[in-house]
């Protein structure tokens, strides 16, 4: 036996359904507050010297070459956890020191190779970008990149 659908019921089932799906809606937004609320991402304090390395990055725009944790052009480097890869993220000085070293040991004018622009970056702001570099290699991504790339 067949029954009809007859307007009141369709507008039972569409209430019904709407406020089901309003239901699951909030409560996976409460869920997702509490997770995101209660987990940081961040491994270390967003500190001065941090911040003006992030000045550095963008003012110089690295992410035009190199992507940071994924994110920019695939031209150069992954440098999301590239402390990681040359051993020195618990070391600041260590960061410092073997990121300008790179810089400054960067070729420039070589033909047909691929190349680094040399920037006039002082020494506050190698600090800064090499701190910046340290913190962004110890937010939590999951393992994403993964650390085996050179």
């Amino acid at each position: 036996m067949s029954e009809i659908l007859t307007k009141s019921r369709a507008r039972n089932v569409f209430y019904g359904g709407s406020l089901f799906f309003i239901v699951v809606f909030v409560a996976m937004t409460v869920h997702s507050h509490r997770y995101v609320v209660a987990t940081s991402t961040a491994g270390m304090p967003l500190s001065e010297e941090v911040k003006l390395g992030k000045e550095v990055w963008e003012r110089h725009s690295c992410i035009n070459c190199h992507t940071l944790h994924g994110e920019g052009a695939y031209f150069a480097p992954e440098l999301g956890n590239v402390m990681t890869r040359w051993g020195v993220m618990d070391d600041p000085e260590s960061a410092y020191e073997i990121l300008d070293g790179w810089m400054q040991a960067q070729p420039s004018g070589v033909e047909g190779r691929r190349q680094m622009p040399h920037f006039v970056i002082n020494e506050e702001e190698m600090r800064g970008l090499a701190e910046f570099l340290r913190w962004a290699d110890q937010t939590d991504t999951q393992n994403w990149p993964p650390n085996d790339a050179g």
